[in-house]
């Protein structure tokens, strides 16, 4: 009976109805005892993104293991998809992953995670409440954006999307500087970070965790082993995938771990890319 008002008549046939009958187009005040205001239709949470992207991996994987209900809209990077008018609408800034919240939408992968950690309530190890705790995944989500990041991207990218997918020679010696940046920032990673304890902020996973392995995989899909010389960061993965979940984080990377196997670009997604791949060089 939740959808009908009264003898049986639907909301909106009720509303005409009597707005028929008064000449108006609204009913009357003293007629809202008989029709109750209709409530809008509730809309669900929308993430934009593409799991060849690390920061959409990281999202995609705290909602997913956290039980989110969210409704994937897919945004093909290589495509130019995210200069889409329909996307632009979402995120101005042309980037994922985004987030739509009913009227509501956001950007930002840190700013998009924290969102659902609160919004959702995710046990607290996520984001920690403890002030101290907190301050150290701050302070990661605050490091790696122009460190490990920036290498990691760098690196999947000349081993890999520049010869094979869109064909073109990387000097060796830049290639050789770029592993070299990889290589200092994963022994920040170890050193600063990590040093002894289980995880990145302490001895339970965190949201900097994800971000970080999330960033690591980049490297790995180019086949670049960056923990076959490091056991400590080795024995840290391990316990990042155990616990958000082998299953999960093989689905979350698919893409990516499958992205050798991409078809050349054409002339006209090379002449797209090229504004892009030259960030990476």
């Amino acid at each position: 009976m939740g959808g009908e008002g009264v003898a049986g008549l639907g909301y909106q046939e009720l509303r005409t109805s009597l707005c028929w009958v008064t000449g108006g187009t609204r009913p009357l005040p003293f007629l809202s005892w008989v029709l109750p205001a209709v409530p809008a239709p509730a809309m669900g949470l929308e993430l934009y993104l593409d799991l060849l992207s690390q920061p959409c991996r990281a999202v995609y994987i705290f909602a997913k293991k956290n039980s989110i209900p969210f409704e994937l809209r897919t945004v093909d990077l290589l495509k130019g998809q995210n200069h889409s008018d329909d996307f632009v609408q979402v995120n101005p800034l042309r980037k994922v992953p985004a987030l739509k919240d009913g009227d509501f939408t956001l950007a930002e992968s840190v700013a998009i995670l924290l969102y659902l950690a609160r919004k959702y309530e995710a046990p607290d190890h996520w984001y920690p409440q403890d002030l101290q705790a907190r301050a150290r995944v701050d302070e990661y989500l605050s490091w790696q954006h122009t460190a490990l990041r920036t290498s990691c991207t760098r690196t999947m990218w000349q081993k890999m999307m520049f010869p094979i997918f869109l064909g073109q020679r990387v000097p060796p010696e830049t290639l050789a500087n770029t592993l070299a940046e990889l290589d200092r920032c994963l022994q920040l990673l170890e050193d600063k970070f990590l040093k002894d304890q289980d995880f990145l902020a302490g001895p339970h996973i965190s949201v900097a965790d994800l971000v970080a392995i999330t960033e690591l995989m980049h490297p790995v899909s180019a086949g670049c082993d960056i923990f076959k010389s490091r056991p400590k960061l080795a024995a840290w993965r391990q316990r990042v995938e155990a616990a958000v979940g082998e299953d999960l984080f093989r689905e979350a990377h698919a893409v990516l771990m499958k992205a050798k196997d991409l078809p050349p670009a054409d002339t006209a997604m090379k002449e797209r890319l090229k504004p892009l791949a030259q960030l990476f060089l």
